[in-house]
């Protein structure tokens, strides 16, 4: 049995929080996956890397709006393929290759469990090793959900951590789900060429987002792709070889008997915790009725010298941009117990890279209406201000909400073209505790930059303070 001063349980966010402050220590880092994550090797960075192949791609299909002649002879699928996973399989090869030339990192590659309180087992290609330490952080991350329709089916399905990697582009695909990974996996396949059908619960895609851009969104990509909303799959099956010839390899049959035969089924219904494979209960670890790791503001479990972050916990949204800040804090709360530093998710932002782009912060207008307070809200769109002009964009807008008290920013939402970059300013006005008129007001905005939107915004909202104020007096 070994004895370490620190493990660390996930090679993506969990590897993040070691550097060089760590080195006088023993330290393993046990990971089944490759290192990096699914960030790097399934998530975020190669989604947005064929997200703006896509958008190239779009670009060229709409030049006729800029009075440009130009044709788009087809993506290269193999040679984008090439170049986004040879570098981000190099950059995972060499995060691992690093560690292991460390001298104070102990690689442990395979499947961990707990036996006991910091007592674990991990599975590697060479044997069991029992491994204890002082102290544990549990980064083991998340999984896709496959709904026991598809799964008992026995048929072939991709899920987000494998579509990406796709020898060719299929014709057709449907895709279960509605949320933002399956939105922006859509995108980059439907601007690929494939024939795509989204199959969602709700009425609109992104249901969590404002209702505005949810249902904006939703009529716009109701244009390209075939919308089966307020569906449910009730079955899947194999064609026959002699049916695949003529109408694809898979039929999906939905709730209103509709059947729908594609090449491909990519099911995007949500993810879990990898907490069901850690044996945590031996551990004192508690987790919460969704299996999430219940964790206090300082990321602690329920488990003496255990930490725990990422989308295994319960603590704030699962995003990449969240878990590199808890990895930050816990680092620092393992290097200065006596100084701890807590986490906040009182402004977390997030985007959306589809064609339109969404970024939003803070409250949406129907969480507002449901929980208070009173507020009230401006809207701005791309094509009254004059770089919307220059972008021909008739669909985008930028939509804030105001408290009516403060006059602080309480939520943004913003559908269009570089909305994850516009939404900052108001990120960093909401954190900064700023009012909307010291945002409006006290800074230049450029002109004639798309930021204008965002200002245009603001200043309407106020507007309607003042408004309001001189119907009180």
């Amino acid at each position: 049995m070994s004895h370490y001063d620190l493990v660390v349980l996930g090679a993506g966010s969990g590897n993040a929080l070691l550097d060089d402050r760590f080195s006088h220590l023993n330290v393993a880092l046990v990971s089944e996956g490759p290192f990096g994550g699914t960030c790097l090797n399934a998530g975020c960075i190669p989604s947005k890397m064929l997200s703006v192949t896509a958008e190239v791609a779009d670009s060229v299909r709409e030049s006729d709006r800029h009075d440009v002649a130009a044709r788009l002879e087809g993506i290269a699928w193999p040679r984008v393929q090439e170049r986004v996973f040879d570098r981000l399989d190099a950059n995972s090869r060499d995060g691992e290759q690093g560690r292991r030339a460390s001298g104070w990192v102990t690689v442990l590659r395979g499947r961990a469990r707990f036996t006991g309180e910091r007592e674990l087992e991990v599975r590697t290609e060479r044997g069991t090793e029992r491994v204890t330490a002082d102290r544990v952080v549990v980064a083991a991350g998340g999984r896709p959900v496959v709904p026991p329709v598809i799964a008992d089916a026995g048929v072939p399905y991709e899920t987000s951590d494998t579509v990406m990697r796709l020898d060719e582009v299929p014709a057709r695909m449907v895709v279960l789900g509605g949320g933002y990974i399956a939105a922006e996996l859509a995108h980059v396949f439907h601007s690929a060429g494939t024939a795509v059908t989204v199959v969602e619960q709700q009425d609109t895609l992104l249901g969590p987002q404002d209702e505005s851009v949810a249902r904006a969104f939703t009529e716009i990509v109701g244009a390209q792709w075939d919308l089966r909303l307020g569906r449910e799959v009730t079955g899947v099956e194999q064609s026959t070889e002699a049916e695949a010839d003529a109408s694809g390899t898979l039929r999906v049959t939905l709730d209103d008997g509709a059947r729908i035969d594609t090449d491909l089924l990519l099911v995007v219904a949500g993810r879990r915790p990898n907490s069901d494979v850690l044996d945590l209960d031996r551990a004192g670890i508690s987790v919460d009725e969704d299996g999430l790791i219940e964790v206090d503001a300082q990321l602690r479990t329920s488990a003496p010298g255990v930490w725990a972050l990422g989308d295994i916990t319960d603590g704030g949204p699962h995003l990449k941009h969240v878990a590199n800040r808890q990895a930050a804090v816990v680092a620092h709360n393992l290097l200065h117990p006596e100084k701890p530093r807590t986490m906040s998710y009182d402004v977390v932002p997030s985007a959306v890279f589809t064609r339109p782009q969404i970024a939003q912060v803070g409250r949406t207008e129907q969480e507002a209406r449901d929980s208070g307070p009173d507020f009230v809200t401006g809207t701005r769109r791309y094509d009254g201000v004059a770089y919307g002009w220059a972008l021909e964009d008739e669909q985008g807008f930028c939509k804030v909400l105001l408290d009516r008290a403060s006059g602080r920013v309480i939520g943004a939402h913003i559908l269009g073209t570089q909305a994850a970059t516009l939404i900052q300013p108001l990120v960093v006005a909401m954190t900064a505790g700023m009012s909307a008129r010291e945002l409006a007001e006290s800074p230049l905005w450029i002109h004639p930059a798309l930021t204008e939107v965002v200002e245009n915004a603001l200043r309407e909202a106020l507007g309607q303070l003042e408004e309001g104020a001189d119907g009180d007096g």
